[in-house]
């Protein structure tokens, strides 16, 4: 099975490469519109491979410009929105009708974590969607989607084929975007001009500026560093028992990694090659670490980096709740939630490493492990919020091996000060007693 999901994943990638040709043939530029609300403003979406779609308004009255992605998700749209993965992205919702839910509260929990949103802001640029919803009905909402992405400067679009705009995308991968209010598209040329949000350093935008501390009083003390975390990691990790203390990208984690019992590298956007600092880092960490070493997402591509695998940017990548992902181990196969545009090449597999986890649709890397040391990562989110939860117990397996590893590392220290000053074999009588 294994092998086929590989020839599959070179199959798609060459498939990929000859699509370029499915994009409109027309000699004129292909453009969709929408009849527009009354009372809306106009707004359009342009691809920079000359698409346009024309609907309405229902965000901020701005111009934003980022990377066009789509994303599967029947659920979840303020979740994925404040997801720091996708900054400097214009999500399209292939689920045609957004905003029936409203958005909720900011109410927090006992971790000071916000209860629905994954950071304290919307992240991505922009959405796109078939049909927002203008009434929105549910117990815990406080206001709609329309007006949230209106205070917060983000624009929205409605009335978009969302269908054409996703065979455009898959046909010819993503694109850069622009969403604009008015009554025509923006005329790009000498005085604006395309730009690319993702080449810059979009981890180091989103992490944290300091470290910060969370349930101090978890048995374990976890380092997590924050290329972008998303609250409910955090919130699980804590709600497995541990001591969170969440640190800058490219902080020196190396001087003080004895303090802690376990690292987790999180999730993050754009490109791995940006967090140089991280990768030499965990390659010094590699050298005399070897407490469990965690990471998902980015934080898959990063350890993977460190180790000696190398990357590449996915046709259109995997985003959305229902991506299938095959345990190499024992061909078990979970659902689970993903938001990536980057994977791991995993045709050469560095000395000492195995692939763990592979993806059953297009046969890219979805998780990579230490054969002899407790180093694993997987490229999904285990912590998935809006679901599936198929991979949830990863959070808690992780923090129980760290138990585990810290409470074997204290016998033998135990047994080591034992044989110190009673001697070996009085050592030996006196921890068969205390077991």
């Amino acid at each position: 099975m294994i092998s086929a999901l590989r020839t599959r994943s070179s199959f798609l990638l060459s498939s990929f490469k000859n699509s370029k040709q499915l994009r409109f043939s027309s000699s004129t530029p292909f453009k969709a519109i929408y009849p527009v609300q009354a009372g809306s403003a106009t707004a359009h979406l342009q691809l920079k491979t000359g698409e346009t779609f024309t609907g309405g308004s229902f965000g901020a009255n701005t111009a934003a410009i980022g990377e066009a992605v789509f994303t599967t998700s029947l659920v979840g749209y303020p979740e994925s929105m404040t997801d720091p993965s996708y900054k400097g992205q214009i999500i399209v919702f292939t689920q045609p009708l957004i905003g029936n839910y409203g958005v909720p509260s900011r109410s927090r929990d006992k971790f000071d974590l916000l209860n629905d949103f994954e950071s304290e802001q919307i992240q991505c640029a922009g959405i796109v969607v078939s049909d927002y919803s203008y009434k929105y009905s549910h117990w815990n909402a406080v206001e709609s989607l329309g007006d949230w992405c209106s205070r917060s400067g983000v624009p929205a679009i409605t009335g978009v084929d969302t269908r054409a705009l996703v065979h455009l995308l898959r046909g010819q991968g993503s694109t850069l975007g622009a969403i604009n209010v008015g009554k025509t598209p923006i005329e790009f040329g000498s005085d604006f001009k395309w730009k690319d949000p993702t080449s810059a350093n979009l981890v180091g935008q989103v992490s944290c500026k300091f470290p910060r501390v969370y349930n101090p009083n978890g048995e374990v003390n976890i380092a997590l560093i924050d290329c972008g975390v998303k609250y409910n990691m955090i919130r699980l990790l804590c709600e497995s028992g541990a001591k969170v203390t969440v640190l800058p990208w490219d902080y020196d984690i190396v001087s003080i990694a004895d303090k802690f019992d376990g690292i987790f590298i999180s999730n993050g956007p754009g490109s791995p090659s940006h967090c140089t600092p991280t990768i030499n880092n965990l390659r010094k960490l590699f050298t005399f670490y070897k407490k469990p070493i965690f990471g998902i997402c980015m934080g898959n591509q990063l350890l993977g980096l460190a180790a000696g695998f190398q990357v590449y940017k996915l046709p259109y990548g995997n985003r959305g709740h229902n991506q299938p992902a095959v345990n190499i181990d024992t061909n078990q196969c979970v659902i689970t939630s993903q938001n990536h545009g980057y994977a791991l090449d995993d045709s050469q597999v560095p000395e000492n490493w195995a692939r763990w986890y592979v993806n059953a649709n297009d046969g890219s890397n979805e998780g990579i492990k230490h054969k002899f040391l407790p180093f694993r990562s997987v490229q999904f989110h285990p912590e998935a919020c809006g679901g599936p939860n198929d991979t949830s117990y990863m959070v808690r397996d992780f923090v129980q091996t760290v138990l585990a590893f810290k409470e074997s590392e204290w016998r033998k220290s135990e047994a080591e000060m034992f044989d110190e000053y009673l001697g070996s074999e009085a050592s030996a009588k006196l921890q068969m007693a205390l077991q």
